[in-house]
């Protein structure tokens, strides 16, 4: 059977139906996801960027707003102070605003200085430090985050696959993304990641 949709054509056989436990097989055309980075760009440079990482579904784990402020569960604190560390544990990386909210986590990540592969080993273990790019950096937060909620009992997926970033390229844009991290919980009822 051939089935087609958006111009794509899907051969499933006869099989399939009978066996659902054979998978379709892979389709470069009708899988392939495409990346929301900024193609080309190297990330691991000096800069600053805003990230914004959610919740799986926009589920409401980490705590709830009253009177416009955040109050942090205990999946909430974890994920503070995993951001915290993360500028303890890379020489590179300067933690600047962030907030933990429901549903998701707003924060600017300063890269103060490129870290070559060659500065990341260690010498006296012969083994290779954390990777200093963003994308390393937000795999190493939601993993730690996730150990640590999955043994207080959590059950399920907490994140959302991937991550939104901004490249900040002014002072401008700077203040503006700093405002709006600040007044994110006054402004929860309109964030468009908690209108869910």
């Amino acid at each position: 059977m051939v089935i087609t949709i958006k111009n794509v054509k899907l051969h499933i056989t006869a099989n399939y139906h009978e066996n659902k436990t054979m998978k379709p097989k892979f389709n470069p055309d009708f899988h392939h996801r495409k990346s929301i980075r900024l193609q080309g760009y190297d990330y691991s440079q000096e800069g600053l960027y805003f990230i914004t990482i959610c919740c799986q579904n926009r589920s409401c784990f980490f705590g709830e707003i009253q009177s416009g402020q955040m109050l942090l569960n205990e999946y909430g604190q974890i994920a503070h102070q995993e951001w915290l560390k993360t500028a303890e544990l890379r020489s590179n990386i300067a933690i600047d605003e962030f907030v933990i909210m429901p549903n998701h986590i707003h924060g600017i990540i300063q890269v103060t200085k490129k870290e070559e592969a060659s500065q990341r080993l260690d010498h006296t273990s012969g083994l290779h430090g954390p990777s200093k790019t963003i994308g390393a950096i937000i795999r190493g937060y939601k993993s730690a985050v996730t150990k640590q909620v999955t043994q207080l009992g959590f059950g399920g997926q907490l994140w959302q696959r991937n991550y939104y970033d901004h490249i900040i390229r002014s002072e401008k844009s700077y203040i503006a993304i700093r405002n709006y991290i600040i007044n994110n919980p006054e402004n929860w009822k309109e964030d468009i990641f908690g209108s869910i």
